[in-house]
């Protein structure tokens, strides 16, 4: 059997699934798809873990189906982290240049003094410090400033925070498993890094990632990231009003949603009926699927207002000439990119996952944005992969360290 290339693993752990998807990477850089593996998510509440043997399990499920598909065994991942517990801010730092042109060790000390001046309380920790452009003497905008002639370089980065229990019970479910956890990534990030194109990133655009439990936004102006933000509402609050407003279980308004849901009532026809079960022993009601679409409608826009909000408070609403691109499960909903137009007043588009080959029909979809975003960071740090496989444990101050460390990821 012929040498197998460098093999990464992308471990989406979500609110309502979890997702695993297997890939080589060629030493050409190129990422094929080998295997895929879902279960349902149980122990998860808008991103966070709340139960870590159910959320074992699920992570088990899924892997086995993926080691299946793919014919390898699974013993490392890069894994996702949200939830509301996540925070943004941005910060700048300066450093005397040691000599007339910048270098790597002086773009590290600024970055690393950016990080210094924003206060971080004792329960949160520092995930992510993303440059958003750096200034040399009085020259402002400036994205790779190595090699140039100065005496004094400044940064301005965004940083990005979470709480310290909330990471390690991720890592720790991860490792109950029996994987080892090489890099945990923001999932709104590793979700841009899968269906945004750099000309989006540079006319400048707001990433939405609708999720089961959470909505996830990364906003993009001149190639770099300005500001990320994860909103506690999601898939599952339309599902629970379906459930509420039919009187069916959770279970089948869940079906019902990704069946016959609509975003906009107007686009549905009077006379399309929907079977839907009752509780208990009562017999199964028909509606109309124009009532189905009312109810999910307001939850929907309201979704879509607090994206409107929060893009209006950054600033950034006049900047965004690519616009929105909507992506993760709920996003698949009929009628959501125009729901999402008449909010935010932008142009919306549902964005797949692309950037890789192999089995690419099967992540075809924008339910495994973050999985395939999160192979496509595995993918920059290919001549760590070597050792990545290793069964040793890796401790939660390491992980944040090596999430610290990747300087030019995003920007």
């Amino acid at each position: 059997m012929a040498k197998r290339d460098h093999i990464v693993v992308g471990l989406d752990i979500g609110t309502t699934k979890i997702c695993a998807i297997v890939a080589e990477v060629t030493e050409e850089g190129m990422v094929n798809i080998i295997g895929v593996g879902s279960s349902p998510s149980r122990g998860l509440r808008k991103g966070v873990v709340v139960n870590i043997e159910s959320t074992v399990e699920s992570i088990k499920r899924a892997v086995d189906e993926a080691e299946l598909m793919a014919a390898v065994q699974i013993e490392s991942v890069y894994t996702g982290i949200a939830g509301s517990h996540i925070s943004g801010e941005n910060s700048t730092g300066v450093v005397a240049l040691k000599k007339e042109e910048v270098t790597c060790d002086d773009v590290q000390r600024a970055i690393e003094a950016a990080r210094m001046m924003a206060v971080t309380p004792q329960d949160r920790r520092i995930l992510h410090v993303l440059p958003r452009e750096f200034m040399v003497d009085d020259q402002d905008g400036i994205r790779d400033p190595l090699g140039m002639s100065g005496t004094r370089l400044e940064v301005d980065v965004h940083i990005i925070t979470g709480a310290v229990t909330s990471a390690q019970n991720i890592i720790k479910s991860v490792n109950r498993a029996g994987l080892d956890v090489v890099d945990m990534v923001l999932q709104p990030l590793a979700s841009s890094e899968a269906v945004l194109s750099p000309e989006e990133r540079e006319l400048g655009v707001a990433m939405v990632d609708l999720g089961g439990g959470t909505t996830d936004l990364a906003i993009f102006v001149e190639g770099s990231i300005r500001h990320t933000a994860v909103l506690p509402i999601g898939g599952q609050h339309l599902s629970t009003d379906l459930a509420i407003g039919l009187r069916t279980p959770q279970a089948e308004a869940e079906k019902i949603k990704i069946r016959h849901g609509v975003a906009l009532a107007e686009m549905v026809k009077e006379n399309e009926k929907v079977e839907v079960p009752s509780v208990g022993e009562r017999p199964a009601r028909t509606v109309s699927r124009k009532d189905l679409a009312e109810i999910i409608e307001p939850r929907v826009e309201e979704m879509f207002d607090l994206v409107r909000r929060e893009i209006v408070r950054t600033g950034y609403e006049a900047m965004l000439a690519a616009g929105v691109v909507i992506t993760g499960g709920t996003s698949m909903l009929d009628r959501m990119p125009e729901a999402a137009e008449r909010v935010l007043d932008l142009p919306v588009r549902r964005g797949v996952p692309n950037g890789v080959g192999g089995l690419r029909d099967i992540v075809s979809s924008p339910m495994y944005a973050t999985g395939v975003g999160l192979i496509l960071h595995a993918r920059h740090h290919a001549d760590e992969l070597e050792t990545a496989g290793l069964r040793h444990g890796r401790p939660l101050g390491r992980v944040f360290a090596r999430m610290r460390s990747w300087m030019f990821e995003f920007f």
